[in-house]
């Protein structure tokens, strides 16, 4: 409890949720409202964009933030969740010790054109959109408040887009993650 949530910026879709676009995509021809671009992108690259790969910039700031579980050391980078299939409210939990929760920001990351034609189109609410898909973050770091800015600056220094999305806190009787 108390540890920032930091999320970082995905490229879109990912490799997960494609069942439900392409029944949008079937579902938008019809109309006749697909778009010709989302995000500033033609709608096939925008829906096609490539998963991005997090390895070398969080590598880098694992090695400059490390955790220390020794007693009064500085804390860093303690935990990492890929957003794959399974979104945000999957895939957070695993990471999670017993006991806490991630309590998400509403609004505290950009939604972008994709995931919002995506759910306007499927007719889905805000926590199937998050059970189903990244929705803009890609992978969320786990990290000690006091390294949490520290971290940030040196994701973004490696080019990263970084929201703070978050915080750990005691879990209660409620989920394991809110998104409020």
């Amino acid at each position: 409890p108390g540890d920032v949530v930091l999320g970082l910026a995905s490229s879109g879709v990912h490799s997960n949720g494609f069942s439900l676009v392409r029944k949008c995509i079937e579902r938008a021809e019809s109309q006749g409202t697909l778009p010709a671009t989302l995000d500033g992108k033609p709608f096939k690259q925008a829906i096609m964009e490539p998963t991005r790969l997090y390895v070398k910039n969080v590598l880098a700031a694992l090695a400059a933030h490390p955790h220390s579980a020794d007693a009064g050391a500085a804390g860093g980078i303690k935990a990492l969740a890929h957003i794959t299939g399974g979104g945000l409210l999957e895939n957070i939990p695993r990471v999670l010790p017993e006991g806490t929760a991630a309590q998400l920001t509403k609004g505290s990351w950009p939604q972008t054109e994709l995931f919002a034609w995506l759910q306007k189109t499927a007719g889905i609410d805000d926590i199937e959109m998050n059970r189903t898909f990244n929705n803009g973050i890609g992978m969320v770091l786990v990290v000690d408040a006091a390294a949490a800015e520290a971290v940030a600056a040196t994701l973004r220094a490696a080019g990263e887009q970084v929201y703070t999305i978050g915080a750990i806190a005691a879990r209660g009787e409620g989920a394991a993650v809110v998104v409020a």
